[in-house]
């Protein structure tokens, strides 16, 4: 079994560990936080470990879950990677570009497993569609939650944004061409509600929007191609598939244009039970014992995370000029 211990036993944090606790994959050695209360009470409830400090318990793992802020990222994961371990990391990777860009050297060094927490590559919703190689022409893209004091230590791009811009990204095989990007900070000290249209060089056109002090949350994706209509829906986990085809079908609903009959398909795949953070761990897991690239990587995390700040620079030259 894969020793492992957890860094941060926040809401998120007690979720991995409980997890970890009950995994045949992983034997979940102890956690450290810097609330000693929380520490106690996670620990004490798990029957497992407490540790005072992050180095002793890094230092007695083969891998390490960092489940901070997005402050001590940085900080956690070089002191893993220095040590030889493996290192799963919530996102946002970093904080920076420069740390994500020393973070994927690091990780090469030291010839070890980095995976970043974008859980929805996880989701049945997105699941759903991998194996029938969507050619998006338009992508629009809500992530809206409501007001949390979690995260708010980085930009909603960092914290909600980065989803999106992932999945976008291994759907629009692409280079951005260009970008447009507005954002207000309304109640933290950083930007809370975002959008941005993002062109690429294919020709494919995406429009996303983040927020995190809306009234009711929503996390939903809608791609838009020849002949076909996806609509994924990360909160219910439910997709939908539109098809236009030429074949005649019973179940198919008629469009006649231009002269010509076309039938309209809708598949709405049904999903078996899941639990997204408990593959995503096993995933994890899967690729140490395995010696595979995990499905999230450094450079996945990093290029989200360049098209992240270009977002959010675009963003702080229209505040100047406004």
């Amino acid at each position: 079994m894969i020793k492992i211990g957890v860094i941060g036993v926040g809401k998120l944090g007690k979720l991995h560990a409980t997890i970890l606790k009950e995994s045949t994959d992983f034997e979940l050695v102890g956690c450290f936080d810097n609330d000693p209360i929380a520490l106690k009470n996670v620990c004490e409830s798990l029957d497992i470990m407490p540790y005072t400090s992050a180095l002793s318990l890094i230092k007695d793992c083969d891998a390490i879950d960092i489940v901070t802020n997005a402050s001590s990222h940085y900080e956690y994961t070089v002191a893993a990677l220095k040590n030889g371990k493996h290192v799963f990391i919530e996102k946002p990777f970093t904080q920076t570009l420069q740390e994500a860009q020393h973070l994927v050297q690091l990780s090469h060094e030291a010839d070890v497993k980095i995976q970043v927490g974008y859980i929805e590559r996880f989701n049945p919703a997105y699941k759903n569609i991998e194996n029938i190689n969507p050619q998006p022409l338009f992508i629009e893209s809500h992530r809206l939650s409501t007001f949390d004091p979690r995260g708010t230590d980085t930009s909603v791009v960092l914290d909600l944004m980065v989803h999106d811009l992932d999945i976008i990204l291994q759907l629009v095989k692409a280079n951005v061409k260009n970008i447009q990007a507005n954002g207000v900070s309304v109640i933290s000290d950083n930007i809370d509600i975002a959008n941005a249209r993002i062109e690429f060089d294919n020709g494919c056109v995406v429009n996303i929007t983040a927020s995190r002090i809306s009234m009711k949350k929503m996390r939903k994706m809608r791609i838009f191609q020849k002949d076909a209509y996806i609509s994924m829906d990360f909160l219910d986990k439910k997709t939908e598939i539109i098809k236009i085809v030429d074949d005649e079908i019973e179940t198919g609903l008629a469009l006649h244009i231009n002269g010509k009959t076309k039938n309209i398909v809708v598949k709405q795949p049904k999903n078996a039970p899941s639990n997204a953070l408990l593959e995503e761990l096993e995933s994890f897991g899967n690729s140490i014992k395995n010696n595979k690239k995990t499905v999230v990587n450094a450079e996945d995390a990093l290029k989200s995370m360049e098209l992240a700040f270009e977002i959010l620079k675009k963003i702080k030259r229209n505040s100047f000029e406004n």
